[in-house]
């Protein structure tokens, strides 16, 4: 679980809200927090490994580097992949080692291992949580900005610097002014851990505000191109969309159900560390919801690694290919079929995409009497289902194509 109570909790002298959540059934929650990353952990890690059914041969057809969005989906996974094994180590120490645990709370305690195992192990769980944070909004910005600005591959470099960037320093920032002057003797007061607080729901907040408005802004742009390339918005347009819009919105309800519990027990506890007394007994449902949604985080905090990749692609299936030698195959469906190449017909094939072989990209192309210039539009798809977005704007097609473009399009995705 990722929460800066538990950061909070490395303190000696920690607040009496922090060690309401944390002391109680400590042995429970671990047990469940683990049981829930491990799970998460596993199927995660199937979901973007490579399968081995439905593949097919590119033959002459280049294999093109995986585009933006995808890789971003990609090192979300990764990052949550990461901050789930930080809370698979953390809550097997806590269950396998509670003599750790004890020491934490020992005021100038000689042993440095206990404190130095819990700020080390929850500033990795926050560290990755939050870079996954930001890749999302990332993400939301990238496909905004290739429906907007045709932007390429090269915008990834200034994602990783701003991700990474953000994330090391915003955790830095907030563990130095916690743990400030000394983590044996934390100072005490909600103003000295505010900073700690913001800088770990920042980037959630934004996730939940700003993400919603880029999707909303993209689907109404895609709706547009496909109303403009043609002057008409057919029922297979109109399917598209909706497919794009239904994918937006499974990438916002994981986010918001696996994260909008940390944010109502945060306002609880803060609630409780306001009162002078916080086991009065005309607290006690605060209290109750408090332990509540804390035990909720953990169990829906590391899920969200699962969770994200079923949003990301679908089910992906068991069938793991570990070969590394089939670097020329392509994911298709189980219902795809190859593209046709009639005579006196020269397709502009769409640019494909292998990303972690099981997720496609067909890009379809409308070019009339090989001189014109037009927009393309590709969705990844899995299944039945397109997995995430790709909007491409195509420039300067040559080659004698099919004049309404459709049946390239149909051929593979059907």
């Amino acid at each position: 679980m990722a929460s800066p109570r538990l950061e909070t909790f490395c303190c000696p002298n920690r607040d009496a809200a922090t060690e309401l959540a944390v002391s109680f059934q400590p042995l429970l929650f671990g047990a469940l927090s683990l049981a829930s990353a491990g799970l998460s952990l596993i199927f995660a890690v199937l979901q973007v490994l490579p399968k081995r059914k439905g593949y097919r041969r590119l033959g002459q057809y280049p294999l093109p580097r995986p585009a933006s969005s995808s890789r971003i989906l990609l090192i979300i996974s990764v990052c949550d992949i990461l901050g789930c094994t930080g809370i698979i180590v953390r809550s097997s120490v806590w269950l396998g080692l509670p003599s750790i645990i004890e020491g934490i709370s020992v005021t100038n305690n000689t042993d440095v291992l206990p404190e130095t195992f819990c700020v080390g192990s929850a500033m990795w769980i926050q560290l990755f949580f939050s870079a996954s944070f930001w890749w999302t909004f990332c993400y939301a910005v990238d496909v905004f900005l290739v429906v907007k600005t045709s932007a390429g591959i090269s915008t990834i470099v200034l994602y990783h610097m701003i991700t990474w960037g953000l994330a090391v320093l915003l955790c830095v920032e907030g563990v130095a002014m916690l743990y400030y002057p000394s983590i044996s003797d934390c100072e005490q007061g909600l103003q000295h851990a505010i900073p700690h607080y913001i800088t770990t729901y920042a980037p959630m907040l934004l996730v939940l505000v700003a993400n919603p408005v880029f999707f909303s802004r993209t689907v109404s742009a895609v709706t547009s191109l496909l109303k403009g390339r043609q002057g008409i918005y057919t029922e297979n347009e109109r399917r598209l969309a909706n497919d794009i819009k239904i994918r937006f919105f499974k990438i916002m309800l994981v986010f918001f159900v696996c994260w909008s519990p940390n944010i109502i027990n945060e306002c609880l506890l803060f609630y409780l560390e306001m009162q002078p007394d916080i086991s009065d007994s005309s607290l006690r449902d605060i209290r109750n919801a408090a332990l509540t949604t804390w035990f909720i985080m953990g169990i829906l905090n590391p899920m969200t690694a699962f969770l994200n990749t079923l949003a990301f692609h679908g089910w992906t299936g068991l069938d793991v290919d570990l070969n590394p030698q089939q670097n020329r195959e392509l994911a298709w469906d189980s219902g795809s079929t190859s593209v046709p190449n009639t005579p006196g017909q020269n397709p502009v094939f769409g640019s494909t995409l292998l990303y972690q072989s099981h997720v496609q990209e067909v890009q379809k192309n409308t070019v009339g009497n090989g001189q014109q210039h037009s927009d393309a539009i590709s969705v990844l798809s899995e299944g039945s289902e397109s997995s995430t977005v790709e909007i491409h704007i195509s420039s300067e097609l040559h080659g004698d194509v099919d004049a309404d473009g459709e049946s390239l399009e149909n051929s593979v995705r059907h």
